[in-house]
């Protein structure tokens, strides 16, 4: 009977963990869609992975094909997770609450806008873009709008009245680099990482930045404010346990993640003309540790 013992204990310990898996709730993660669908699953893919297995819930990743859907997402809580610039998650916060702030580079938790013309365009200043066409990111691009509009509001100049904007088809940077190449656009607004990419859609030396634009806080890390607390919990606590180095980082092209809060992102909520949030405006969520 004895030699049988080891064999009724690990089935036992099986069947409690296949219990515990099946009953585990079910959350799904996703990033803003800045690049293609497939470079989008290759950087939120590792997050998730390491998530559920840290944390035991059943995390997936969804994808969405524009910034407006990733948006509706967020508020119908269809996404859990989210992953977004700060112009995205204050339109949402009302929704998701910000738990950690994505590190990168020498800039650490800030970044800007640039905009770009052509090497050889007449455009030298920011009162030379009055009247003219500007391709943008979209309307709730942080680094290829929101940055911008700052620097150019400071200078006297209402972008959206003063100038012709156009959209990037599907949102994309590499888009405002061809319309500023072929001559479609005279400028165009780009988050300053997306530069080092210029050369791989256009000749070397075609593109010349006309200014740098206004800083803003880094992307946030978001969690549903209607999540059960113990799940979020879970999730904000394995955030917390992953190093500097951690291939989560590098897959999102990251440094790693610091403790922030939602009023951090006031100054976004300024900049884009929306008036900062009262807690008492937000669904109650219980009591908890929050930070990382």
């Amino acid at each position: 009977m004895a030699r049988f013992l080891p064999l009724v204990l690990a089935a036992t310990f099986f069947v409690l963990q296949t219990a515990q898996h099946v009953n585990a709730a079910t959350y799904t993660i996703s990033m803003l869609p800045m690049y293609s669908t497939e470079e989008i699953n290759k950087r939120i893919s590792p997050l998730a992975e390491y998530l559920r297995k840290e944390t035991g819930l059943n995390i997936t990743t969804t994808l969405t094909a524009s910034f407006d859907q990733y948006s509706k997402k967020l508020e119908n809580s269809t996404i859990d997770i989210g992953f977004q610039n700060p112009y995205i998650y204050v339109l949402a916060s009302e929704y998701h609450e910000a738990v950690a702030m994505a590190l990168k580079g020498k800039d650490g938790d800030r970044f800007r806008g640039i905009i770009i013309t052509k090497s050889d365009s007449p455009l030298r200043t920011l009162d030379d873009l009055m009247d003219k066409k500007i391709a943008i990111v979209s309307y709730t691009a942080a680094g290829g709008y929101l940055s911008q509009k700052l620097s150019m509001q400071e200078h006297g100049i209402d972008v959206a009245k003063d100038c012709t904007l156009e959209v990037s088809p599907d949102n994309k940077h590499e888009n405002i680099v061809f319309s500023v190449y072929i001559g479609d656009a005279d400028a165009g607004f780009l988050r300053d990482a997306a530069l080092n990419k210029v050369d791989a859609f256009v000749p070397p030396g075609a593109i010349r930045v006309l200014a740098e634009t206004a800083w803003l806080p880094n992307w946030a890390l978001s969690i549903s404010r209607v999540m059960v607390a113990a799940d979020r919990e879970k999730i904000i606590q394995a955030v917390r346990k992953l190093q500097k180095d951690d291939p989560v980082f590098k897959a999102l092209h990251i440094t790693s993640f610091r403790a922030t809060n939602d009023q951090e992102y006031d100054t976004v909520r300024k900049a884009a003309g929306l008036a900062p949030h009262a807690a008492a405006e937000y669904p109650k969520i219980p009591a908890g540790k929050s930070g990382l």
